[in-house]
């Protein structure tokens, strides 16, 4: 007998693997629930949520003229632009293009703000920041960079395939309270422990971050001063910590607890 294809339903039958899990989100769906309320805040906020180069600056103007103080619209309207953008990638809503583009806007609408504090803009802390020495891959630690700027930390970027010495040169030049590197080569994540024993016969004991693809946590956790992080979104998280006085070890033990709202 012969089966008439005309007849099939495939798209009852034909599924991609991960069709269950896709997010039916939408940008504006999630924007709703936290965008601000206030109106001016809000075309601030949207400006980096949707990546409107154009839009930030009058923006940004328009706020600074109605009265909104500069540092409100930082952390209410460019930061809560960037949360939303963050929480957007970690739903797989927005990607890589889309946090670089909305990091480049929010960064516009802080250097207007930032003129109008007196003293400039206070940061919580200062990072330094790498991918480790032989990898050429640079992206995880660009996003995380972002987030770490969009939180209020001085980022130190020293960029991709960074030798250790300079590493360490960085760090007591800068005086971090945290250094963080990444690899996504498992030949080049023993740069970090390294990095890690060097700073300790330097007298440095700040946490040693560890992320990438190429690192676990139980590598993370295999030599002194290191800590891990899973994914880009968690670092604030564990900075936050840290800066409230954690140290190394503490972030260890209650790890789980610190990223469980990542």
């Amino acid at each position: 007998m012969m089966i008439d294809l005309n007849k099939i339903d495939f798209g009852s039958i034909l599924r991609r693997y991960d069709a269950e899990a896709e997010n039916t989100d939408s940008p504006e769906a999630v924007a709703a629930k936290m965008l601000p309320e206030d109106p001016i805040l809000k075309e601030v906020a949207s400006a980096v949520l949707y990546m409107k180069f154009k839009e930030v600056g009058p923006a940004v103007m328009k706020a600074l003229q109605e009265g909104t103080a500069p540092l409100d619209i930082i952390n209410k309207g460019l930061v809560v632009g960037m949360e939303i953008v963050s929480l957007l990638y970690a739903q797989h809503i927005y990607y890589l293009p889309e946090i670089m583009m909305a990091a480049k806007v929010m960064e516009v609408g802080i250097a207007i703000a930032e003129k109008q504090i007196p003293g400039g803009r206070t940061t919580k802390g200062v990072v330094v920041m790498h991918a480790a020495e032989g990898d050429p891959h640079d992206i995880g630690k660009n996003i995380a960079a972002v987030m770490m700027r969009s939180s209020g930390y001085t980022v130190v970027d020293l960029g991709k395939d960074v030798a250790v010495t300079d590493v360490v040169a960085a760090v007591k030049e800068h005086k971090p309270f945290l250094v963080t590197g990444t690899a996504l080569m498992t030949t080049t994540m023993t740069a970090m422990k390294t990095g890690s024993e060097e700073l300790i016969k330097e007298g440095i004991t700040i946490p040693y971050m560890s992320a990438g693809g190429a690192v676990n946590r139980d590598f993370a956790e295999s030599f002194d001063l290191g800590i891990y992080s899973e994914k880009a979104p968690q670092t604030p998280l564990i900075a936050d910590k840290i800066i409230a006085g954690y140290d190394w070890k503490k972030i260890r033990e209650e790890w789980d607890d610190i990223v469980g709202g990542a």
